[in-house]
């Protein structure tokens, strides 16, 4: 391994867990209004970095620069399953990896300690039960390795932009939630 192949994914992810911290994404309110509906500017950020490394993918992708990157597995009952259990305890808990390793980046014992104690549970129960679990969900929905441009079978482009006017669907409406809370706000 090169030292830049070391380097550049510990640069984004200082790039990543700064732009979090300076956003307030790192914040137990902000993680749990998500789940409430009250503040958005989670769902905002990361829809913002996946279409951001999504268009960012398929220009390296045209140029060459990165010929084929690895696709995993696709398993949907897995898939499902494992995105309920970690959306059930981001929501419980108010934390996520990525606000647990903010917190730990500003010093804050209050999201080290407990979430700490959740990821290292999480990789215990996931180590403990992953021969037993895994198999049972693989039997089912097994798609292999294949994107959403293969399953459709169009440009990867076309993904991209169906991709990007999703997420400007998902603004627009954001933004209207928002102005109307100010104005029923106003009103009182």
């Amino acid at each position: 391994m090169t030292a830049g192949e070391i380097a550049a994914p510990l640069l984004v992810g200082a790039a990543f867990g700064f732009l979090l911290q300076k956003g307030g994404l790192s914040r137990y309110d902000r993680i749990v209004n998500i789940f409430r509906f009250r503040d958005m500017a989670v769902l905002q950020f990361l829809l913002s970095a996946l279409l951001t490394a999504a268009v960012g993918i398929r220009l390296l992708q045209s140029f060459g620069l990165a010929a084929s990157l690895p696709v995993p597995a696709t398993y949907l009952v897995g898939n499902l399953a494992g995105g309920l259990v970690f959306g059930v305890g981001m929501a419980l808990s108010g934390f996520c990896p990525g606000t647990v390793a903010a917190g730990a980046g500003e010093g804050r014992l209050d999201y080290v300690v407990p979430g700490g104690l959740g990821l290292l549970f999480g990789a215990l129960v996931y180590g403990l039960g992953y021969e037993r679990i895994m198999p049972a969900l693989s039997r089912w929905g097994r798609l292999g390795t294949v994107t959403f441009a293969e399953l459709g079978r169009v440009e990867p482009w076309l993904v991209v932009a169906l991709f990007a006017e999703l997420v400007m669907v998902v603004f627009y409406w954001v933004e209207r939630v928002r102005s109307r809370r100010v104005k029923a706000t106003a009103v009182r």
